[in-house]
């Protein structure tokens, strides 16, 4: 760093809320980092109901108000013409569209490589079970566009869906002033390959995919991230759409060894602590000595940063700079963690990435830096946050069928099966069902 650069912020003493030892942890340390699901106050809760009930009562009218009300825009139209965005991604700066088209490729190449297969077994003699994915008709992709731009996630969300064979793929991303989204989120919905594009945010868009409206198609699927709004109208649209898995602020855990430099370290630190103040991130070094080279690189690179406010009030509100015995003992922590990136900056992170069963997405090697996972590698950034990862999985073509099971069952196996099943049946008191069971069969 050159004397002439300015700090951002003033250097600080102590950059991470929580250091110690993992064994060491107070529980009130062990609440505040395990207890990070996004809670989502009575406001934004009640706020968002009601606007949930507008767009399902007034449709479109009540989604040019909201734009209006929150965005400050004025809409003639939802939808953005497809001349707009191809009018966009030919005007974009090349640099920009290469890299995007670059992001776009990988993605592609390994979703393929991820898709879902038709199963059939003949469980015994005559008795055929399969199980088919099928695509789902339409799908909705939400991306922000308020006080960060995210093509990515344009790409992230909709490439998938793309591959999956989704039907239709439409996209709701917030109006900037001229009353459309972003010429980049644009030119990323062309490269996408998304079929309409509606300017539409926050709770009102995910009402809008969840119910339809009179521009905007009732979706079967919505996947995205958010602010805390788009979070809650996701949860509350649940029981009526698909949605992904529950997202909040980014996180990031760090396991690192003797192997890895202090430096590499703290850049991965504040790339992620950068996106939020709400954003959780936790390193465990192997050893006091690590720790110690991480935190004085932290404490040193935060001043330079443009948004180094957003990295201290991160760090300071979730972060967690923790020693464990050995790499064994880490590996435990992340998985009852359950973080949403986990870097494995050890010797050999092939061999610690079998014991990893509970991770949103697993980077290898320093040099694999989780920002690389977040732009273009291929894997997808749509990923579960707040310990979700225990439960559920980064966005994949998975996210985007719906499987269909059938069977055969022969003559012979009909014969075979007919008293057996009659007994379950007559034990559960359904005559009926045993009756079926018996009857002639008739080819």
């Amino acid at each position: 760093m050159t004397a002439s650069l300015t700090p951002a912020v003033p250097q600080t003493r102590q950059a991470f809320r929580i250091t110690g030892t993992i064994g060491g942890l107070s529980a009130a340390d062990q609440r505040l980092l395990f207890d990070r699901a996004q809670t989502l106050d009575d406001h934004i809760r009640a706020r968002t109901s009601e606007i949930i009930r507008r767009v399902r009562q007034d449709g479109d009218r009540a989604l040019r108000e909201l734009a209006y009300s929150l965005d400050g825009v004025a809409l003639d139209q939802l939808e953005v013409p497809c001349t707009a965005w191809r009018d966009a991604a030919a005007i974009v700066a090349p640099e920009v569209r290469s890299a995007l088209e670059r992001a776009a490729r990988n993605i592609r190449c390994a979703h393929e490589a991820w898709l879902p297969s038709a199963t059939e077994v003949e469980v015994e003699p005559g008795v055929i079970v399969g199980r088919r994915p099928d695509p789902l008709v339409r799908a909705g992709i939400y991306a922000p566009g308020g006080r960060a731009l995210y093509p990515s996630s344009v790409l992230m969300g909709a490439i998938p869906a793309r591959v999956a064979g989704v039907g239709e793929v439409i996209l709701c991303s917030p109006p900037g002033p001229s009353g459309i989204p972003a010429p980049i989120m644009l030119a990323a919905a062309e490269i996408a390959g998304v079929d309409r594009v509606f300017s539409v945010g926050g709770a009102g868009a995910i009402a809008a995919m969840a119910y339809g409206t009179q521009t905007i198609p009732r979706v079967d699927r919505i996947a995205g991230p958010g602010n805390a709004y788009v979070a809650a109208a996701k949860l509350q649209v649940a029981s009526d759409t698909g949605i992904d898995a529950p997202a909040g602020p980014s996180e990031l855990l760090v396991i690192a060894d003797h192997s890895a430099a202090a430096e590499t370290i703290a850049r991965e630190v504040l790339a992620q602590a950068e996106h939020d103040p709400d954003a959780a991130v936790v390193v465990i070094a192997t050893s006091q000595e690590i720790a110690s080279a991480v935190a004085r690189a932290v404490r040193s690179l935060t001043p330079f940063e443009k948004r180094a406010d957003i990295i201290a009030a991160s760090l300071a509100a979730r972060g967690a700079l923790l020693v464990a015995p050995d790499v064994a003992t880490a590996i435990r922590f992340s998985n009852d963690w359950a973080p949403e990136h986990l870097l494995l900056a050890v010797g050999d992170p092939d061999a610690v990435l079998r014991d990893v069963v509970s991770a949103g997405t697993v980077c290898l090697g320093t040099t694999t830096s989780v920002v690389f996972g977040d732009y273009i590698t291929g894997a997808n950034h749509i990923l579960p946050t707040g310990g979700a990862a225990r439960r559920y999985s980064g966005l994949s073509t998975l996210d985007f069928v719906r499987w269909t099971t059938y069977q055969r069952v022969s003559e012979a196996a009909a014969l075979s099966l007919a008293g057996d099943v009659a007994i379950l049946a007559t034990a559960e008191r359904l005559p009926a069902h045993a009756a079926a069971a018996r009857r002639p069969v008739s080819p």
